[in-house]
C-alpha cells in the first residue's frame, strides 16, 4: 500500500496569506492576492504535475469557479495529471452526471476522479435552490450515485426512489475506466453512504487517533465491500522545523482578530459534522499563538481559523512532514490531497521536499505516464 499524493487548484483565489472567500458569504472573505485566471490555475497544476502529484482536487460552490468548466480548459495543458473534479449531487440530475463523467473520460483519456459533496451550509445548499436537511441530502446523495453506477453499467435503468425517478436511463457509453468517486462525511447519516458507495473515504485532517475511529467506523459498515482511505490537509515544509513554523508564525500574524471572530461566528452555524468537529480543535481562539494551535505533534489547526472545511496544516521540516504522513497511512491513509498558501509554491516545497523523502522510505507511489508515453512505450 503507497502514498498517493494529491494538489489543490484554488478556484477562488490564491495568495500568500490564507485565502478564505467563505462558502455561504462571499463578502467576508479576505481578498485573493492572486485572482484564479486560467493561465494561474494552469501553473498550479503544471506544477503539481511536475511535482509527481497524481491528482488535483477542484472544490465546488458558488464563492470559487465552476470545477467541471475549469479542469476541461486544464485537460490540454497537462500531460498525465487527474483530476478530482468536485460537485453537489443535489444540484445536477444522476444521469447527466453520469454522461458528463463518461464524456470528460473519453476527451481526457481517463483523467477524471469524482469527488461528491453532499454539502454541509444551509445557506449556500440553498442558493442552488436546494432546501432539504441536513439527513435528507445524505438520503438523496445515496440514491443518486446507486443511478450514477447503475448507468454506468451499460444497461437502460430504471429506479425509483424517495428523491429520484427515472426510466430507461443509459449514457452513450460506459466510462473507461470508470472514476473512482471519493466522499467525505462525518456524521450518522453520512457514514453508512460512504461505506456503501464510495470508493475512497476522505476525511478532514484530525489528529490521528480521531481518523482511526472514522477509518474503523467506516470499516465497520463496508463489511466485506473494499474501499480505501484519503485525508485532506494543507501543509508547511521547508528545509528544517524552525523556518516551516515561522511560515506558519506569519500566516497566523496576517490574521486580523475580527477577521477570525466573523469566520467563526459563520462557521459555527454549519449543519456540517465535520465542520463543527475542525473548530473543536481550535476554539477559534488566536491568542494561543503558533505553537497553542498545535493540536498533535506536527499537526496545526490555525488554518481552521479563517478557512471552512480542511482547517489543519502539516508543519515541519521535510522528514517531520514525512513522519506524519508516515503516521497517518499507518492507520490506512492511502491518499493525501494537500495544499498550501500560495500554492504554486508549496507545491515545489512539498514535491522537492517530503516527496522524496517519502520514496527514501519506500512509501510513494509512481506517477501514471501520460497516454503519449503509455503508446510510445508499447
Amino acid at each position: 500500500m503507497s502514498v498517493v499524493t494529491h494538489w489543490f487548484l484554488p478556484t477562488s483565489g490564491d495568495g500568500r496569506t490564507v485565502v478564505e472567500r467563505f462558502h455561504a458569504n462571499k463578502s467576508q472573505g479576505a481578498p485573493a492576492q492572486r485572482d484564479p485566471d486560467i493561465d494561474y490555475l494552469a501553473e498550479i497544476a503544471q506544477a503539481a504535475e511536475r511535482n509527481g502529484f497524481h491528482g488535483v482536487l477542484t472544490p465546488t460552490g458558488t464563492w470559487c469557479e465552476d470545477a467541471w468548466l475549469t479542469t476541461a480548459a486544464l485537460i490540454a495543458r497537462t500531460r498525465r495529471l487527474k483530476f478530482l473534479v468536485a460537485f453537489r449531487p443535489g444540484v445536477i440530475s444522476p444521469t447527466l452526471a453520469a454522461q458528463m463523467a463518461s464524456t470528460y473520460q473519453r476527451i481526457s483519456r481517463g483523467r477524471l476522479l469524482l469527488n461528491v459533496v453532499t454539502g454541509g451550509d444551509e445557506v449556500e445548499q440553498r442558493r442552488f435552490g436546494d432546501w432539504l436537511d441536513h439527513d435528507q441530502r445524505y438520503a438523496r446523495t445515496d440514491e443518486f450515485l446507486h443511478v450514477v453506477r447503475a448507468v454506468w453499467s451499460g444497461t437502460p435503468v430504471d429506479f425509483t426512489g424517495e428523491h429520484y425517478r427515472v426510466e430507461g436511463a443509459t449514457a452513450l457509453a460506459a466510462p473507461d475506466p470508470v472514476p473512482p468517486i471519493y466522499f467525505g462525511g462525518s456524521s450518522p447519516a453520512a457514514l453508512p453512504v460512504a461505506a456503501r458507495r464510495a470508493d475512497v473515504y476522505l476525511t478532514w485532517g484530525e489528529p490521528p487517533a480521531q481518523v482511526a475511529e472514522k477509518i474503523a467506523r467506516v470499516r465497520e459498515l463496508a463489511g466485506d465491500r473494499p474501499i480505501r482511505f484519503g485525508i485532506r490537509l494543507h501543509t508547511i515544509s521547508r528545509d528544517t522545523s524552525a523556518e516551516a513554523w515561522a511560515e506558519a508564525a506569519k500566516l497566523l500574524d496576517a490574521l486580523h482578530p475580527e477577521q477570525v471572530r466573523k469566520a467563526q461566528e459563520q462557521l459555527r452555524q454549519s449543519q456540517s459534522t465535520g465542520q463543527q468537529r475542525m473548530l473543536a480543535l481550535h476554539g477559534g481562539d488566536l491568542s494561543r499563538g503558533v505553537r497553542g494551535l498545535e493540536v498533535h505533534p506536527g499537526l496545526w489547526a490555525g488554518i481552521g481559523l479563517v478557512r471552512g472545511g480542511a482547517g489543519t496544516a502539516l508543519v515541519g521540516s521535510h522528514a517531520e512532514v514525512a513522519d506524519l504522513v508516515e503516521e497517518y497511512h499507518a492507520l490506512g491513509v492511502e491518499e493525501f490531497v494537500l495544499s498550501g498558501y500560495p500554492h504554486l509554491e508549496e507545491a515545489y516545497w512539498f514535491g522537492e521536499g517530503v516527496r522524496p523523502e517519502l520514496a527514501r522510505r519506500g512509501l510513494l507511489a509512481e506517477p501514471q505516464a501520460a497516454p503519449e508515453e503509455l503508446v510510445s512505450a508499447r
